[in-house]
């Protein structure tokens, strides 16, 4: 079956790129991030796409994007946000497989202080907790899907909020709560450098991981600079890549966030509008999409089905 699904995919899907998105490859499951990969499920999708894809460099990717000359079945692995586990789980089951990958790394967090979302669930997370006080709302914590359900709805509330207010508020529910940080999740300067040498390019996800449409246009161009200045010193290699964060054109970032991109001097940026990208999608709004299935027939299947659309 797998094979009759490759052979449709080099009929009907020549000159498409598929990127992949992920942020977390887990060493064992987490009842908070049920969607995100363990070990063994990252190990079969890598082992599949490198018996039936072309995995590429983004760069291969764009000088075939240019040329025309793609591959059958060229795809992209990506990560965001710049997690350890990128380079503790992650990067030995992509070497296994000899498959290229982009890491793209919020650079604020690489100094011990944990995103703040992945501070908000924390706060879910303890079984042993059965309430939490959020500004002036006490929520009731149950099973897991409500623990889930409840931080979701949370996590809306707070995402476009500028930075400094949203670090602010998880500050103050950390104080109401009396609740100690976890342990960093992201990769330290050193370890960043390490994943580069290990030949997983790095690019830049700005400083603070902000929803830039609602920044002004200065600010948005620091945050993306910065982010790209402060890599390039960490890994001594150039950063000419870059992801928007949460990356849904026109609501996340707009013209004048890809005129910044361009201006500092990036060769691609990518976004998280779902499908595949041809030569005549722009280099700087590169689309990706996440292979959350947790079956290999359902996973190989979902990769051809966003290639024919």
């Amino acid at each position: 079956m797998h094979s009759l699904i490759a052979l449709f995919g080099r009929l009907f899907s020549k000159n498409k790129l598929s990127i992949l998105i992920y942020h977390q490859v887990l060493a064992s499951k987490d009842p908070m991030r049920p969607t995100e990969p363990t070990a063994d499920i990252f190990d079969w999708q890598m082992r599949l796409i490198k018996r039936y894809f072309t995995p590429l460099t983004l760069d291969e990717a764009l000088n075939h994007l240019k040329a025309g000359t793609l591959p059958a079945n060229a795809i992209c692995v990506t990560f965001d946000d710049g997690y350890l586990n990128n380079l503790t789980v992650a990067q030995p089951i992509l070497a296994k497989y000899a498959i290229p990958a982009t890491v793209y790394v919020a650079t604020a967090f690489s100094h011990g202080t944990n995103m703040w979302n992945d501070r908000l669930l924390y706060l879910f997370s303890d079984p042993k907790r059965q309430q939490l006080v959020l500004n002036e709302t006490r929520l009731t914590l149950t099973d897991w899907a409500n623990r889930r359900e409840q931080a979701q709805q949370w996590l809306k509330q707070l995402k476009y909020l500028p930075p400094t207010e949203r670090i602010a508020l998880i500050d103050k529910f950390y104080q109401q709560n009396n609740c100690t940080e976890q342990t960093p999740l992201m990769m330290s300067p050193e370890q960043i450098k390490q994943l580069a040498d290990k030949g997983i390019t790095i690019g830049a996800h700005t400083v603070n991981h902000p929803i830039l449409k609602v920044l002004p246009v200065a600010k948005q161009h620091q945050e993306i600079a910065q982010s790209k200045q402060e890599l390039e010193q960490w890994t001594g290699k150039a950063v000419e890549h870059f992801a928007y964060p949460n990356g849904v054109e026109n609501i996340d970032f707009d013209q004048e966030t890809v005129n910044c991109v361009q201006e500092l001097g990036f060769k691609t940026a990518v976004a998280t509008n779902w499908g595949v990208s041809t030569q005549q999608t722009s280099v700087y709004t590169l689309k990706r999409f996440t292979p959350w299935d947790s079956s290999a027939f359902k996973f190989h299947a979902r990769l051809l089905s966003v290639r024919l659309k």
